[in-house]
C-alpha cells in the first residue's frame, strides 16, 4: 500500500480481499456480512487504523450523528444532570451530544443555534434564554428537530418536557407560610427568564391560597442565577429595615450564595433566617446547613427530551406526534427552614 496520511475505505477494502460495499456494510449495517468476513473487516479496520469519515457520510445523509443541546449554564450542577440524561440516551442510539452554553443571553443563545444549523445536527435540545421567542422561530426555518427543554412550550411545533416551575413554587411558599413565616423574600435571577416567571407566580399563587397578600413578599432580583449573585442578594437581604424571617431562592445556586452572605454575617440560619433552594442539585443536601429545596428530576428530564427527539429523527419519524410533558416538582425538607416558635 503507498503511504499516506489518511487511511481510506478503499484501503481496507484492498487489504481484506473484499469490495468497498462489503467494507460499508460491516461499518453501517453489520448484520448483512456474515461473522467470519465481519471479523475479518473488523481486524483490518484495527490494524490500519482506518477511521470513517463523518463529513462524508454526513454530506450523504444531510445530518449528523450529533445531537446539540443548548442549556442556560453549565456551572449549574442542574443542566450537568440533564446534559448526563440527554447522553445517555444519545449514546444508547450510537450518537453523541454537543453541550453549549448560552450563559442565560439570547445573542449567545442565536449564536449556537447558528452554528448548529451549519454544523447540520441530527437535532437540537434547547433551554431558551430569549424570551420573545425570535431565535427559535429562526432556527426553526433550517428545518431541524429540536425540543424545548425546561419550558413548557405548548405553542411549538415541536416536542417540550419540563418541570411544573408555578407548582413548584407554590410548594416552597405553602411550606413557609405554613410555618408560620409573614416577613417573606424571593430571591429571583433574571425576571425575564420564564423558569423565573413561573416560580414567582407559584409563590403568588401560595400566598393567594392563603388569604395573605402579595406584599408580604419582597422580591430581590438578580442578574444571575448564580452563587455570586446570591451573596450579593444575601448583602441586600441584610440591609434590609424589615428583615425577612424566610428566603425563597430561584435556584440552589442563589440559596447557597444567600446561606454564605448570611452565615459571614453571623446571622443563624434557620433560628434567624429559613432558606428554601430550588432544583435540589447534588450540593444542596451537602451544605454547611443542608438546604431544603424543590428538587426538579434533571436526569429524567434530560433522558426523556432526548428520547422524544430520537424519535422524531430516527427511522419511524414518520409516526411521531409531538408531545408536551409536565412533570411534577417535590419539597424536600431540611435543616436550612423550619416554623417559627
Amino acid at each position: 500500500m503507498p503511504e499516506r496520511s489518511t487511511v481510506g475505505i478503499k484501503d481496507v477494502a484492498h487489504e481484506a480481499g473484499v469490495s468497498v460495499g462489503t467494507v460499508s456494510n460491516v461499518l453501517n449495517q453489520p448484520h448483512r456480512v456474515s461473522e467470519p468476513t465481519r471479523r475479518h473487516v473488523q481486524q483490518v479496520i484495527a490494524r490500519l487504523g482506518y477511521v470513517r469519515s463523518e463529513y462524508a457520510r454526513q454530506l450523504r445523509a444531510g445530518h449528523s450523528r450529533i445531537v446539540a443541546l443548548l442549556v442556560l449554564d453549565m456551572g449549574n450542577p442542574f443542566f450537568v444532570d440533564v446534559a448526563r440524561g440527554a447522553e445517555r440516551a444519545a449514546r444508547d442510539a450510537g450518537l453523541g451530544v454537543m453541550v453549549c452554553n448560552s450563559a442565560q443571553n439570547p445573542s449567545e443563545e442565536a449564536e449556537y443555534l447558528s452554528l448548529f444549523a451549519e454544523q447540520r445536527v441530527r437535532g437540537a435540545l434547547i433551554t431558551p434564554a430569549d424570551p420573545s421567542g425570535a431565535t427559535l422561530r429562526d432556527f426553526r426555518r433550517h428545518g431541524i428537530p429540536y425540543v424545548v427543554v425546561d419550558r413548557v412550550a405548548g405553542d411549538e411545533p415541536g416536542c417540550s418536557v419540563a418541570v411544573d416551575d408555578v407548582s413548584g413554587g407554590a410548594l416552597a411558599l405553602r411550606h413557609l407560610v405554613g410555618g408560620g413565616h409573614r416577613k417573606l423574600a424571593f430571591v429571583s435571577g433574571p425576571p425575564h427568564l420564564k423558569q423565573v416567571q413561573d416560580r414567582r407566580e407559584g409563590a403568588l399563587k401560595a400566598l393567594a391560597e392563603a388569604g395573605l397578600p402579595e406584599t408580604l413578599l419582597c422580591e430581590l432580583p438578580t442578574a444571575r442565577l448564580d452563587v455570586a449573585a446570591g451573596r450579593d442578594a444575601g448583602a441586600r437581604l441584610l440591609g434590609l429595615a424589615d428583615r425577612p424571617t424566610a428566603v425563597f431562592c430561584a435556584n440552589d445556586l442563589l440559596a447557597l450564595g444567600v446561606l454564605q452572605a448570611l452565615y459571614a454575617a453571623g446571622v443563624r440560619v434557620p433560628d434567624d433566617i429559613s432558606i428554601v433552594g430550588y432544583d435540589d442539585i447534588e450540593f444542596a443536601a451537602a451544605a454547611t446547613v443542608p438546604l431544603t429545596s424543590v428538587r426538579r428530576p434533571a436526569l429524567t428530564l434530560g433522558m426523556i427530551a432526548a428520547e422524544l427527539l430520537l424519535q422524531e429523527t430516527g427511522e419511524r419519524a414518520s409516526a411521531h406526534r409531538h408531545q408536551h410533558v409536565l412533570m411534577r416538582p417535590e419539597l424536600v425538607v431540611r435543616g436550612s427552614s423550619r416554623a417559627l416558635r
